[in-house]
Formats: C-alpha cells, structure tokens, sequence
C-alpha cells in the first residue's frame, strides 16, 4: 500500500461528512446536478494527458489513442449524455388513485428523490470507465459519491484522485486509493447505494459485506460471453469483427468475447479467417505499441495456465501471428474444440485468448451456454431472421450484439448490466438514473372521505361482511 492510500478510518469520516451534507442541503436541483457532471467532465478533459501516460505506464504497453477512445472518450460520452438528458427524467409521474378515491379528487405521483452517496469501485482494465460512467448517472441522480480506483493499476489510481481532489468538493465527490483491503472497507461501509465492476467472485464478497448494511448493489462481472456464428453469417466478415473485439485492450474487456461457437464443416475455414483478421491488426507481436500488453505477471500467467491446460488435455491451439509471448504482449491464441473439463472452458479468459468450438445443429450451442451461468454478453452472426430469434428467445444475457460484438455496450440510451452470475442492475440512459434514485410513492388524499358514511369503519354493520363478499370476484 502507498504511504499516500486512505485509511478506512478516513473513508468513514468522509462518508459520513457526506452524508450529513446531502441531508442538510435536501432537494437537489438541476442546476446543481448539471454543474457536478460538468466538474467530471472538465476533469477528464484538463487531466486526459497524464491519465493515458498513467494507464499505458501501469499496462506496460497501452496505446494512447485506445486509452482515450475506450476510457477517456468513453467515460466523456456518458457523462454528456447524462448531462443533456437528466432534466426530463427528474419530473414527477402522475399514477391513478385508487377506487373510489379518484372519484373525490385524491392526486398520487412518483417521485424520484437522490439517495444520499454512492460508493463506486472501478476495475483495472477501463479503469476511468468503470469509475465516470456509472458516476454520470449517480449524479444526474442528485447524489454525491465516493469513488475507489483499482490498485492494480496504481499510477491511473493515483492521478485520478488527485484530480478529483482538485475539481470537485470532496462532500459532492471524492476518490479513495488503497490495495484489497480498502475495496474491502468501501464495500462495508453504509452507503446509500454500492456500484462494482469486476470478478464475480470478488463480487460475491462485495454482496456479502453490503447485505450487513442493506446497501443496495450494482454488479457489473463479466463472464464467458458466448458467440453464435450460424451457418448463413458472411464468415470473413464475422471473423474480421471478432477479431476486432479480441483485438481490443488484449481481449481485458467484461464484454470480450470468450467462446466462438461455429458450424463444424465452417470450423476451420473460420479459424483460418480469424488468424488472418488479427495478424491484419498486429502482423507482429515484439515491440507493437498498438498491441495492448497484458496487465501484470500474475494475468499473464493464469491465461498461460488456461491454455498449457488445454494443450495438456488434447485441445489444438493456433496463435496470430505465430510469434511468440514478448514481455506481456501476446499474439491470438485459439483453442480449437477443448474439452468441457479445461480450465479454459470453466473460467473467464479475459486475455489475449479464445475458445472456437464447433456445433451439427445450432442448438447444441443454445444449450451448452444454457447449461452455464448467466453471461453478461452475448453475440449472433447470422442472416437467418428464424435462427436469430430463436437464439434471442432461448437464452438469457445481460446484452446483446447482432452480427457485432461488444457494440451493444456503448449505448448511452439503453441499460447496460448483468443478470444472474454477470450482475444485478444497469447504469447508462433513463434506466441509469432510476438506478441510483429512490423511487417514491406519493398519495395525496382527498377532503372528503366516505369510509365511515359507507360503513367501512368500525364498528361494522351488519351489511358490512355481505358488501366485502359481493367483491371477491374473477
């Protein structure tokens, strides 16, 4: 741990600081939310040099421009398209009273009221997305937040909390840096609401300390995304796009995908065409700024466990380029048909990896992703309009991608989330902002009450059970 990481005594203190504020200063206003996304904004776009120098120096190797296209550009988009949309969605809804007392003016509506502070845990791998892009929704929200940048990638960490501490109050929004153990103490503390990005093992342990306080979650995990490649897909144009999302940040992405399920007489005419795509992209691996290192020994090393088990159990694995591991960048690796007990089939690849397994009949891979936990993503290539919505009908997913991949992520008007083992909850867009709102029941009731004239109240009458039984109806 840094000698310059926060306590989780600090936290505490800073939490509660926060919390006195929000009850203190109570509504929340427009103007007050737009200048709070606009101070994030203002952050990204004054700091964004030393924050892509941070990431590529905590990757040891992460091209400037994806740092800026997938973190700072990213994270840009979220937060402007909160600030020019929240307005609307913070107006009351009108709801129908009930019988009969919509007939003597009662009035009910929702409200959507802030929640006090959200704590938000960011994931090393787009560490100013997973921490600005749920941000941008907490605010446009009304509530203030705590953000926890990973210790993984330190320097990154490191900048943006001295960049948040520069912009913002630290009772509208602070950042706290330190190892395991303060993720560990954010996720204990009572915050109004806890957002976190990464394992869902780790996951789990967030879940279980925020039950002792019943903060409520969101968990944004990840998984083994499946792909669908159906007999009618272009397969040239469905390899070159999958090899595009593995080419993305090393396949170190929550929505990369992990198995390619193809058609088996395709098979090989497939892994041909995606061997081509990526050395297309990286037609060498030594030295290639463009080319996303893995992010730290310990990484490198499980997805090398993952594939020298395959190889170990009889899987045939090609590489693109056919080069050799230099440093922590990584050419392609294809595991091609491993069987169901390797380790690659049972873990998250998040690397420079993936699996290619072919299928008779397009249900056998309906099934076999059936048969595995919820993943956060899922992707179909195909011109089959029938096989398309059988495949949409028939398994369930955080998102999906058609004839793409990972496209699905990037929508600003749409939720973004996981469901069962991938997570619980969204952030982007409308769905975004209730996230982070109290949804609040208001009824208003009218002047006029006529339960005591229509002998509603006790003591009851003896035409009193008599009228209650007439009702119960189908």
């Amino acid at each position: 741990m840094s000698t310059h990481d926060h306590t989780p005594e600090a936290l505490a203190a800073l939490l509660a600081a926060q919390k006195q504020a929000f009850t203190a200063a109570g509504a929340v206003d427009a103007a007050t939310r737009r200048r709070r996304i606009q101070t994030a904004i203002d952050l990204l776009v004054k700091h964004h040099k030393p924050l892509v120098a941070a990431m590529d120096e905590d990757f040891g190797g992460r091209h400037p421009g994806f740092s800026l296209m997938n973190d700072v550009l990213g994270s840009l988009a979220s937060l402007k398209h909160a600030r020019d949309h929240f307005e609307p969605w913070m107006a009351a809804e009108k709801r129908q009273p009930f019988m009969p007392y919509d007939q003597f003016g009662a009035e009910a509506w929702v409200q959507y009221q802030p929640k006090g502070s959200v704590g938000i845990i960011g994931t090393w791998n787009a560490p100013l997305f997973t921490l600005f892009a749920p941000l941008a929704y907490a605010l446009a929200a009304g509530n203030r937040a705590i953000l926890k940048p990973s210790e993984i990638v330190p320097r990154t960490a490191r900048v943006v909390a001295e960049a948040v501490a520069e912009m913002f109050d630290p009772l509208d929004v602070a950042a706290v840096t330190g190892g395991p153990e303060m993720g560990a103490a954010v996720s204990a503390q009572p915050f109004d609401h806890l957002v976190f990005t990464g394992s869902t093992e780790v996951g789990k342990a967030i879940m279980r300390n925020a039950s002792a306080n019943l903060v409520p979650v969101t968990l944004e995990l990840g998984g083994k995304s499946p792909t669908i490649v159906g007999r009618s897909a272009d397969l040239a144009t469905a390899a070159f796009r999958i090899a595009a999302a593995k080419a993305a940040n090393a396949g170190q992405l929550c929505v990369n995908p992990d198995v390619v399920y193809v058609a088996r007489e395709q098979l090989e005419g497939f892994v041909a065409a995606l061997k081509d795509a990526f050395a297309s992209f990286f037609p060498t691996v030594a030295g290639n700024a463009d080319l996303t290192a893995v992010v730290n020994e310990r990484h490198l090393a499980r997805v090398e466990g993952y594939l020298a088990d395959a190889v170990a159990r009889g899987a045939r694995v090609e590489s693109s380029p056919a080069e050799p591991v230099a440093g922590r960048r990584c050419p392609l690796r294809i595991v091609i048909d491993p069987p169901a007990g390797a380790r690659i089939m049972e873990e998250e690849i998040f690397g420079p990896a993936v699996v290619v397994q072919g299928y008779d009949e397009v249900g056998e891979a309906i099934a076999h992703i059936n048969g595995r936990p919820r993943p956060l993503a899922l992707y179909y290539f195909g011109e089959d309009a029938a096989e398309q919505q059988r495949v949409l009908d028939h398994t369930l997913s955080g998102g999906v991608t058609i004839n793409e991949a990972m496209f699905h992520a990037a929508m600003h008007d749409a939720p973004f989330g996981g469901v069962g083992a991938s997570g619980m909850g969204h952030y982007h867009g409308r769905e975004g902002f209730i996230e982070f709102s109290h949804v609040r029941t208001v009824f208003k009731a009218p002047a006029y009450d006529p339960r005591r004239e229509w002998g509603m109240l006790p003591p009851y009458g003896e035409h009193f059970l008599a009228a209650m039984e007439a009702q119960v109806t189908p």
